[in-house]
């Protein structure tokens, strides 16, 4: 048994103390995005300081609990909080929760963030399903010995979201009436946000939003075999040209105030998951 291995059947042995849930989705919850885990019926919530191996979130609005319950009819695991690179912890323990996610029977991972918009044709406030990424935060979380029993030494990236998924959510947007663009989303570490130059780099290279989140814990689900779906809430414009000062509590406002547009997507699309 490897070490990692060790790690994880130890958090999944603490969860199964607590609950005898086998959740069939993962939802891993961003800045400002706590507000689904409201919606569930919960049988029981574990903070991650009491989940052996689990790091300890600093980021605002990230509560630092893992939900088990149900929502909309389906078995879930919800992490109110994720762990970030630019508060020091390794790409191993941000994706931790992942493989233990996966241990714990999730076929289907939900990964939540904000991000700011460089494609001009976003509007603060709109969602976006995340049909492919650019990594640059310089580093896998891959990288290592691989343990074949967690997943390939040589993962494919070519569909990282999973297609019918996306086709699920984009009607599930439709029949909402929620404004929801397909986007490519790119991850840098933070914690400062880019320049203009920056920004315009990322837009030549074809992203259309960007964030300090999300890929290394897909790159993981991708690795453990789950089909994954990503959603991200545009929280501020990064159009160069036109580029203002950012503010934090804006950020989190704005995530905040569609939140709700968020939680009505994902229990409508993880109802409708096969």
């Amino acid at each position: 048994m490897t070490a990692l291995r060790q790690r994880i059947d130890e958090a999944v042995a603490e969860v199964r103390r607590r609950s005898a849930l086998r959740p069939d989705v993962g939802i891993i919850l961003g800045t400002g995005l706590g507000g689904l885990a409201k919606e569930i019926e919960r049988e029981a919530s574990i903070p991650y300081e009491e989940i052996p191996h689990f790091a300890r979130t600093t980021a605002a609005t990230h509560k630092g609990e893992l939900v088990l319950g149900r929502l909309a009819g389906r078995a879930v695991a919800a992490m109110e909080g994720r762990f970030h690179l630019y508060e020091g912890h390794s790409l191993d323990q941000i994706t931790f929760p992942v493989r233990v996610l996966k241990a714990l029977g999730a076929r289907v991972l939900v990964v939540s963030c904000a991000c700011g918009a460089m494609n001009a044709s976003y509007a603060r406030g709109d969602l976006v399903l995340i049909d492919d990424h650019i990594n640059l935060m310089g580093a896998n979380p891959l990288v290592g010995p691989n343990d074949e029993s967690l997943g390939p030494r040589w993962p494919d990236l070519s569909r990282p979201y999973d297609p019918e998924l996306l086709a699920l959510a984009e009607g599930a947007a439709k029949e909402l009436g929620i404004r929801a663009h397909r986007g490519v989303y790119a991850a840098l570490t933070g914690p400062n946000l880019e320049t203009r130059a920056e920004y315009r780099m990322l837009r030549t290279m074809g992203a259309d939003v960007v964030g300090m989140s999300t890929v290394p814990e897909v790159i993981v689900g991708v690795h453990a075999g789950l089909r994954i779906l990503g959603v991200a809430i545009v929280t501020d414009l990064c159009v160069p040209e036109t580029l203002a000062p950012a503010d934090i509590k804006e950020i989190i406002a704005a995530a905040s105030a569609a939140e709700p547009k968020l939680t009505a997507l994902v229990r409508k699309t993880i109802g409708g998951v096969k």
